[in-house]
């Protein structure tokens, strides 16, 4: 499934709506260049699902839980870029079972993890350069608010038969 993100603030509406399908035991992989929007689409993945925030970039610390506000699971959100191996992330003691995880960079370190997990590639544009614009504030923001292109593939029996299932 592709979608259009043509800003960030569709980027976190879309977040938004995709929480609203997400449950307990979710793995969202997100995969893209940096800057591509992978925390902006998990804040707004935070703001549906009803989490206390701020839902920011867990670089540093490696994975941030955020428990819900309103019943529903928490959210663990993970930046697994400077991981080495999945032996790093299992030494995080995640709780898949009754959260919803959002790993961004997770891509070939989740194996078993979960049987089901969805990715979630985001592309953007390339070509703009901060010699494009002669304005030192624009220049400093290029980029924030460039179109994106969100490419949903959901794998495993959760997805079977969604919109997602990366089989069809």
């Amino acid at each position: 499934m592709r979608v259009d993100a043509p800003d960030t603030a569709a980027m976190e509406a879309f977040g938004r709506e995709l929480a609203t399908g997400l449950r307990a035991g979710d793995l969202v992989l997100l995969t893209g260049p940096l800057g591509a929007g992978k925390t902006t689409l998990t804040r707004g993945i935070g703001e549906g699902l009803g989490v206390r925030g701020p839902v920011q970039s867990p670089t540093f610390v490696l994975a941030r839980t955020h428990p819900n506000l309103v019943g529903g699971p928490p959210l663990v959100h993970v930046d697994a870029y400077r991981l080495e191996s999945a032996l790093h992330l299992d030494d995080l003691d995640l709780d898949f079972d009754r959260s919803v995880v959002v790993v961004e960079w997770g891509v070939g370190l989740l194996d078993g993890a979960s049987d089901s997990w969805l990715e979630v590639v985001i592309e953007r544009p390339e070509g703009v350069s901060a010699e494009t614009t002669t304005d030192a504030a624009d220049a400093e923001h290029l980029g924030a608010d460039e179109p994106r292109v969100l490419e949903l593939r959901g794998y495993g029996p959760r997805w079977a038969g969604t919109p997602f299932d990366a089989s069809k």
